[in-house]
Order: structure tokens, then sequence, then C-alpha cells
């Protein structure tokens, strides 16, 4: 298919170098519906007709060139949580509701437009980002909303069913939104598992694995909006969702030598989440002041069990079983005040503080023979953690000439710890964050950023305490000392417009790390080993991505549009094992890229995806825990809209049914000694999965009356 659609396009290129004038016209009426303001450009939904979108997030998909940064939600504080999406030039006052959530729930009807600008134009949070997406709702009165019911069918034959509502109401400057939803995902995977001696490739165990696990997070949220003007609003969301994961696994061991077994794996893990928040803008000597409020409060009720039966399950013949609970709690208090023209500045400074708690106890158990269980100890298994943070900043920015502009910025951050328990650890931790960026645009449509800034990492206070992990038969060790690593971000991008209306982008970057968060060896008092979070020393990322958007129309392919996007990464660090430099651990592929096609007829679309990656290593030191695809993954759907308002939409997951594949090489005790070790290679295979998706448009208010 790819040979063909590029023959066609050579052949489309070579008569579309003298213009027709049908295709100037066309090019005329898309030119109407994208146009550049200042350093924004905006995309009228007429732009996404053809489209047919429901919700913001699907017109969010189709904004050329634009790739939807969801944040990081995990992070502690308000400002470093940020995506690269504002809804009517704000920020959403949540941290508990994705950005694909958010933008899912705003029906597509209430969308004027969008605008693509640098991130200095919506605060100090974006200001390094070089594209952020603001969705300007309508200011009509009216009720607009959405029901996607979806069911998929597994390769097993189970159905799947799914469904979520979303309505937003208008009336006079006062906005209400409401969704709610099942969260429901299941999914059936099998595969084996094959242990080996490496030295001499003699076959130790042999497992056959059928997983079943099931997502399921059932949801409500709500939130209202006072939007008089951009400097006088009053906001209010809250959501509440009692998560949960269940995951059974049979699992059929026959050993090298011994009778075989059948165990079994359960993994019981309740997330329930509380969020209430809100924020209030004010005009305020010439510009806005903003105070923002969010509690958030999470929970964690884990079971896992892991038993090694006989044949047949009768007879239990040893295993593991933990359980984790835990309570995690954040309340943010943020203010700032911004000002447009401030001398022939902009300007913007605010102070930020936060309160996270963390109560977290394990307790693990092994089984005798029979069933019974021994408390098995950890260290540090059961602590209270604290933090009072608190966070100023200031940043100004100038327009140096037309094409110029210059912003910087200057952060500082000081935090107070408290670690109580099974172990006894306090400091104050303190950072200063500085950061520029020079944004240009050129004639012709070219636009390039460069950036320096200093980030900070979050702390996960889950690695301070010690848990199991009874899948992958290892402890993971807490450590109540782990320091936050320290990055100097340096940024380059550069873009142009391709064929009309597409993209074509380049980033590159490179990072200077300070105190590498990896893996480490520490001992407890009695000089066991465990593997644990840790710091390393000095590390260094470079990376190039190519990112190109681009419509077919004027090769002569109508309706017709092709995506990329690539990366190339490189990371170094020095293992502090061997002392050999390598990859950061985790997820850091030296390459990785993926590309979608999309074809719209009228009220017929369909399209294809595929994606591929490099395998990419955690570095514990007692094994090299190393991760890839057994190939490239592709996904393919067919959509139909049968009259205004529906879209049925059929897809298939998995089309080539990629496995996913584990190698682990298990050293004992640990990585310093290389004589004896253990292969172990896990397959996992969900094979081809069929969804289909009905989603229906109820309304009519918003842009159909803004016009």
């Amino acid at each position: 298919m790819r040979c063909g659609l590029t023959v066609s396009s050579l052949l489309a290129l070579s008569s579309a170098i003298a213009m027709p004038a049908q295709a100037q016209q066309t090019d005329a009426a898309a030119a109407a519906l994208v146009t550049q303001s200042g350093r924004n450009t905006s995309y009228s939904t007429a732009f996404f007709a053809q489209y047919a979108p429901r919700t913001a997030l699907d017109i969010a998909g189709r904004v050329p060139g634009f790739v939807l940064d969801l944040g990081n939600l995990d992070t502690r504080g308000f400002a470093g949580a940020a995506g690269n999406v504002v809804i009517n030039g704000a920020r959403p006052s949540s941290k508990a509701e994705t950005l694909e959530t958010t933008l899912a729930r705003i029906p597509a009807n209430r969308v004027v437009r969008v605008d693509v600008g640098p991130g200095d134009l919506y605060g100090a949070e974006y200001a390094t980002k070089s594209q952020v997406l603001n969705v300007v709702l309508s200011a009509e009165g009216g009720i607009d909303g959405n029901v996607t019911v979806s069911a998929r069918r597994l390769y097993t034959g189970d159905v799947i069913p799914d469904i979520a509502a979303s309505a937003l109401i208008r009336r006079g400057a006062s906005t209400i939104n409401l969704s709610a939803g099942t969260g429901n995902r299941l999914n059936r995977e099998e595969g084996t598992d094959t242990l080996t001696d490496p030295a001499t490739g003699e076959l130790l165990e042999f497992r056959r694995k059928h997983n079943s696990y099931k997502d399921f997070n059932p949801y409500v949220s709500a939130s209202w909006a006072l939007e008089r003007a951009n400097d006088n609003a009053i906001r209010l969301n809250g959501r509440w969702s009692p998560g949960s994961f269940y995951l059974t696994q049979r699992n059929h061991v026959v050993p090298a030598t011994g009778p075989e077994r059948d165990d079994d794996l359960l993994q019981d893990f309740k997330n329930p989440v509380f969020e209430l928040g809100g924020d209030i803008t004010r005009p305020l000597a010439g510009g806005a002041i903003k105070l923002v409020g969010l509690a958030t409060r999470r929970q964690r009720d884990w079971l896992e069990r892991y038993r090694f039966r006989s044949e047949g399950g009768s007879e239990i013949l040893g295993g593991f079983e933990q359980f984790q609970d835990a309570q995690r709690n954040e309340t943010i208090l943020r203010l700032n005040w911004t000002r447009q023209n401030l001398a022939g500045f902009s300007f913007e400074a605010g102070a930020e503080g936060a309160l996270n708690t963390l109560d977290h106890k394990v307790q693990l158990f092994a089984f005798l023979a029979g069933g019974e269980p021994v408390r098995v100890d950890l260290p540090v298994d059961e602590a209270t953690v604290k933090e009072k943070r608190g966070e100023a900043y200031v940043r100004v920015g100038r327009q140096l000439s037309s094409a110029i502009r210059l912003d910087a910025g200057l952060n500082y951050e000081r935090s107070t710890l408290t670690v109580r328990g099974d172990t006894i650890a306090d400091r104050t931790l303190q950072f200063w964050k500085p950061s520029l960026t020079l944004d240009w645009r050129g004639k012709g449509g070219w636009h390039g950023q460069l950036s320096v800034e200093r980030t900070v990492a979050q702390l996960d206070f889950y690695d301070f305490i010690s848990a199991a992990e009874l899948s992958t038969d290892r402890i993971n060790a807490g450590n109540p000392n782990l320091m936050p690593q320290q990055t100097w971000q340096f940024r380059a991008m550069l873009e142009h417009p391709i064929l009309g209306d597409g993209v074509a982008r380049v980033n590159l970057g490179y990072d200077r790390v300070n105190d590498v968060q990896d893996r480490i060896l520490i001992f407890d008092d009695e000089g066991n080993g465990y593997d644990a979070p840790g710091n390393l020393g000095t590390g260094q990322r470079y990376f190039a991505r190519l990112t190109l958007d681009a419509p077919l129309a004027k090769l002569g392919l109508k309706g017709m549009r092709l995506k990329f996007n690539g990366q190339l990464q490189r990371t170094r660090v020095e293992d502090p094992i061997s002392g050999e430099k390598r990859d950061f651990s985790g997820f850091f592929t030296d390459w990785e890229w993926n590309g979608e096609f999309r074809h719209d007829l009228g009220k017929l679309s369909y399209g294809f995806g595929i994606s591929d990656r490099d395998r990419f290593t955690f570095y514990r030191t007692d094994e090299f825990d190393i991760n890839f695809n057994g190939g490239p993954y592709a996904t393919a759907f067919v959509e139909y809209r049968p009259r205004g308002g529906t879209t049925i939409t059929l897809d298939v997951d998995n089309a080539l049914e990629t496995a996913g594949k584990r190698h682990r090489q298990l050293f004992i005790p640990n990585r310093a000694n290389t004589i004896r070790r253990i292969d172990e290679f896990r397959e996992r295979n969900r094979h081809l999965n069929i969804g289909l998706t009905v989603r229906h448009a109820f309304g009519g208010g918003g842009v159909a009356r803004a016009g």
C-alpha cells in the first residue's frame, strides 16, 4: 500500500507543478479557514468539517502539526503538571483529569476556533513550549452534548461494553459542563516464559500463561464557569472516580526437574480519586490577578497474591501475598499577577504553596507449604511522608522586532521533607530555576525557537517505601534519601508550512542532568542488598525529532492526509555496578516512529496507523530488564456518518498481532557477580481485537448560531 501511494504521489506531483485554476480556487478557500493573527495560527471549525468531529478532542487531533502533550499529572504542584492545551486562554484547574478527558467532554459544536501559538502567550507555565493549543468556545447560549457507546470484541470472543456521556449548558456568561462514564476496559492475553541457563543453554523452567486484566474507572465530573472577560472569571470543577485494576493469571509451570504446577496470580488494586478545584480572576493595576486552589485525595488499597500450586491447583506449595494501604493528599494554592504591557514588557509574577502527604503501609507474607502465611520484614515498609513546598517566580517578555520575541523567567523552589516510621529522614531542598526563550517568525511561514531552562524533577514518595513485585519475583527497596534530579534543557525548533496547511517541524534537544534518578544497590542493617531507586552522577541526553503533517490534495489525492513522527535519541550515564557508560533506565529508546494515513470521502472515512520503536532497558542492580515489540504495531479504522451528529466507527487494534516481548538477565545476588545468572524470556500477545463505537452529538447551540 505504501509503494502504491508513493508512486501516485510522484505522478500527481509532476502534474501539479502548473497549478490548475480549480486547485487555486481550492487553495483560496482553504486559506480563508486558516488565518495568521500576530503570533497565532487560527483554524476555524469549518476547517475540520471534513472530519465531522464530535468533541474538542477530535478537533485537537486534526490540527496540522499539533502533538498533544498531556503533562505529568503525578507531578506535585500545579505549574509542573501543565500540558499544552488551554480552554478560552485558561488552563483547566484539575490534575485528576487528563487533557484528553477534558477535551472529550467538550462538544465540537461549542468550538468556534482553535489557535496554535508559542507558550509564552498563555503564561509562565507554558513559556518554554513551542506550541500551545487554545480551544475557543462559543459564547452563545444553548445545550450541546455527546453520548458514546462502544463494544470491543477480544480474541477470546468476549465482548466488552463501555458508555460515556457529556453535556455543556451555556446561559449568558455561565457555563456548566457535566460528564460521566463507565471507563470499562478489559483485555486478555496469552504467552509464555522460558527460563534458561545462559552458560549451558539448558532449559530451567517453562511457563504457559493466560492473563485477564480489567481497568474499571467509572467517573463523574462537573465544572462551572462564569466568564465575563479574560480578567473577570470564576471557575469550579470536581471529579470523583472509584478506580480499580483487577488481574488474574493462570500459569502452568513445567520445571526441568520436579513435578509440574498450576500457579496463579491475583492483583486487586483499588485506586479511588477525588478532586475539587477552581480559580478566580479579577482585574488589578492594569493587569489580572488569579488565585487557583486545588485539593486532590488519592487512595491505594492493593492486594497482590502469587501462589505456587500443585498440578490441578488443589494444594498450595508456597508463594507470597502483599497488602498495600496508602493515602496520598495534595493541597495547592497558587496566586499570580499578569500584565501584557508594563513599560513595554509583558510581565507575570506569582507564588505557589503546596502541602503533600503520604501515609503508606506495606505487609508482605510468604506462604508455607499448605498455605500458612508468615510475615516477611522489608526495609522501610511503613512510613509517613510530609512535604511543605513553596515556589515563587517572575517572568518578563518583550517583542524585540516584528519577527523576534525574547522571554526570560526565574523560579525559586524550596521544600521541607520529613519522613517518619521505619526510618527518620528530614531535609530541606532549594533550587533556582532560570529560563530563557527566543522566538522568531520569518517570512513565508517560517517559525523557529531557541530555549534554555533548568528543571527539577519531582520525587515520587512511593519510592521512599519498600514493596515487592510478585509478578516479577523481586523486591524494590525504599530510599527516603532520594534526591530530585536537576536538568539544564537546551531546545531548538524550526518549522515551515508544506503542501498548503501542512507542517514540517524539526526539534533538537540536549539535556545535562545532575543526580540522575536511576537504580542503586542499598543494604539493610543485616547486610542484605536490595535494588532501590537512587541517584547516579551526571548524565546527558541528545535527541532529534521530525514531525510531518501533509495534506495530499495538491498531489491530486483529495481528502488524503499523512502524518509522521520520528525521533532519534541518545542517553549516557555511568553505571554504578560496572562503571561503564550506558543509557538511562526506562523508556529511553534509541529510535521510535509512528505514521498515520487518513482518507475522508464525504460521509465515509478510513485510515490506519503504524508505529515501531527500539528496545529499552531497565538497568537494575541485579538484572537487565529489556523490553521490545515483536515488530511494528498497527491499527485501522472505517468511519461512517449516516446523518448529522451520528458517527459509527469500526476499528481494529493490534492488526498485525504484534507481541510484546521482554528479556530479563538476572544476576545472583547482583550484577557485581557475573558468574551465575538466569535468562528469562517473556512473550505476551493480546492478538487482534475489533471495536464498534457509536457516537451521537445532540443540541445545536454554540457554533451553529454563532456563525
